[in-house]
């Protein structure tokens, strides 16, 4: 990269303030916007890259974490039981062709999340873009 370009930060979001939380909540966090200043940053939320509507029903990690469900080994269910592991998978791997195409290096994602969460579970898009040598931080 020249000294004329800018690094480009991935950042979920609904941390940015955008409508894209499941519940349709504006819920910036300050603390990554903070950190975003100055900066070049790229919004992106995985669930609705993978095809999801917002507002969605909230869906949770079942069987695993993230690393588990790239695997196979777990799934990605609705409150109701719906199986959007499928939708889950293609945000996942949207987000990190775009953060690929960009020569993104770090990403702030949400807190909690089972797509960009690292705690308590890491979710499906932080364990992606962790395997491919993106660096993780996360905000609430």
């Amino acid at each position: 990269m020249s000294h004329t370009q800018h690094e480009i930060v991935l950042v979920s979001a609904c941390l940015a303030g955008l409508c894209t939380r499941y519940d349709r909540r504006i819920r910036p966090s300050s603390a990554c916007l903070e950190a975003l200043a100055g900066t070049h940053w790229l919004p992106v939320c995985p669930e609705q890259l993978g095809g999801l509507p917002t507002p969605r029903p909230a869906a949770n990690l079942n069987g695993g974490d993230g690393h588990a469900v790239l695997v196979g080994r777990a799934r990605v269910l609705t409150e109701g039981g719906e199986d959007v592991t499928r939708n889950f998978l293609q945000g996942a791997r949207q987000c990190l062709a775009l953060a690929q195409a960009q020569h993104i290096r770090k990403a702030y994602l949400k807190a909690g999340s089972p797509s960009c969460g690292l705690s308590p579970r890491i979710g499906v898009t932080a364990a992606l873009l962790l395997q491919h040598g993106i660096e993780v931080v996360e905000y609430a």
